[in-house]
């Protein structure tokens, strides 16, 4: 009987992303066999072993796996829950989706909107969020005026925040989606990154929106409405980065 680490097991069981199952399990929502869990690296047995979450028991055999296609909206969390009350984007999923696992791939902040999938897989989300593969992300920027010159070519290059150097980028002035005047496209997944690179030159970003996660594109998916992908949607998405 072959055993898996309980945090591999616990992702692919649809609970979350890598960074949200180690900060349940850090907060001691999770149990094997009537204990509390200590390590995410401790080997599990699935057909073997009890495996609790928030005390309801964890499985993922003969479960389909869903990824959804979301054009987020302004003002929705992307978690699953929050403590506070406030809307998250699972909260805009109609019923039949409800209670299936379903977790956001990334996030987008509460005041960006666009492109967000929301999947039960935890290999797929480890494919599109990993830094090692570099997916393509890109975004429509609206800010008020226009880069000065040179500014354009230092984004691309890569700017010095707080965190660290950014990677390069591609950065082009837009006129077919107003009021956005910029699409950037980044391979990197750092908090509020884009609008972190527009105010390292002096300027705030007024809106953001993703359009593209890799071969995926928003196209014409109305705000607040979804799509379930295709197993071939989801091949195109990874194909731009496959190693």
């Amino acid at each position: 009987m072959d055993s898996l680490p309980l945090l591999k097991y616990l992702v692919e069981a649809g609970l979350g992303s890598r960074r949200q199952v180690v900060a349940a399990i850090k907060l001691g929502r999770v149990a094997v066999n009537g204990r509390q869990a200590e390590s995410y690296t401790m080997p599990v047995y699935p057909q073997a072993d009890k495996i609790t979450f928030d005390g309801k028991p964890v499985s993922f055999h003969d479960r389909a796996r869903i990824v959804l296609m979301l054009n987020k909206p302004l003002g929705l969390l992307t978690t699953t829950r929050d403590d506070r009350g406030r809307k998250t984007v699972l909260d805009i999923l109609p019923p039949e989706y409800r209670g299936l696992g379903l977790y956001p791939v990334g996030r987008l902040d509460h005041d960006t909107t666009g492109l967000l999938l929301l999947t039960n897989d935890g290999s797929l989300t480890y494919r599109l969020t990993h830094p090692r593969f570099e997916l393509g992300k890109e975004y429509l920027v609206y800010i008020e005026g226009m880069l000065k010159p040179g500014e354009k070519e230092s984004i691309e290059k890569g700017v010095l925040l707080d965190d660290g150097m950014t990677a390069p980028a591609t950065l082009g002035e837009i006129n077919y989606a107003p009021p956005y005047n910029y699409s950037i496209t980044i391979h990197e997944g750092r908090t509020r990154q884009v609008r972190r690179m527009f105010a390292h030159l002096g300027y705030t970003v007024r809106a953001l929106k993703r359009v593209r996660m890799g071969n995926l594109r928003l196209g014409e998916l109305a705000e607040g409405q979804f799509k379930r992908l295709s197993v071939q949607e989801i091949a195109s998405a990874l194909r731009e980065h496959k190693k």
